[in-house]
């Protein structure tokens, strides 16, 4: 016989719900509490290595009460995970939206995405491989706010090539949505081989190199 989840035996599901809901701090609290222990596991051991009950035993609990904060060690990543990208997000449009020649944009851009790769070490990277056409059910909601979040990144990085296209300061080599994909993947494609805890090159030498290779082929001089 296939075991119930654990929210439709119980119906913690609607009481987790309602406790968000309330917007209780003790309740609030205590999930910031298991999300710093969990992400401090992820990052130590990864992903597949830690369970729910590795987590509920770093904050000296049992595995059956997170359940009343959190349905799965997924969806305690896809909170860390959102928290991350969203505020690359906003600091990708903040450089689009400032008074930066696009070139400057385009370099602050590209060393801060791999800055903020390795700060967020192995988020982001665990992030990169995720199908979001493949997510289950209950990802769902989660998955389709990432894409639109994926969408204005791509489209801030466009908009600052294609302000650089306008002025006359970038080579027209491409359109902007195929150099913004082109360097958005140059930077993601160090997900297969990049540890800032062991490389010998740190991600601001990574970026500044992104930087110029990126700038030097598409900079009018």
């Amino acid at each position: 016989m296939t075991a119930k989840p654990v929210d439709a035996e119980s119906g913690i599901g609607r009481r987790r719900a309602q406790a968000l809901g309330s917007k209780n701090r003790v309740y609030t609290d205590r999930r910031a509490e298991i999300i710093s222990a969990a992400a401090e596991l992820f990052r130590r051991n990864g992903f597949q290595a830690t369970s729910l009950a590795k987590i509920a035993e770093a904050i000296q609990t049992d595995r059956a009460s997170l359940y009343y904060y959190f349905s799965s060690k997924e969806e305690v990543f896809d909170v860390i995970v959102t928290d991350v990208v969203e505020r690359n997000l906003a600091i990708a449009e903040g450089i689009r939206d400032s008074d930066a020649t696009a070139v400057e944009k385009l370099h602050f851009v590209t060393t801060q995405l791999m800055s903020s790769y390795a700060e967020n070490y192995p988020f982001l990277y665990i992030y990169l491989q995720e199908n979001m056409a493949h997510v289950p059910v209950k990802r769902q909601a989660w998955a389709d706010r990432m894409r639109a979040v994926n969408r204005r990144y791509e489209r801030a990085i466009a908009e600052m090539i294609q302000q650089g296209l306008d002025e006359g300061t970038i080579k027209a080599v491409a359109p902007a949505w195929v150099i913004a994909n082109g360097l958005m993947g140059m930077i993601s494609w160090t997900n297969r081989w990049f540890n800032p805890n062991t490389s010998s090159v740190s991600a601001a030498e990574i970026g500044e190199a992104y930087s110029e290779i990126l700038l030097s082929g598409i900079e009018k001089a």
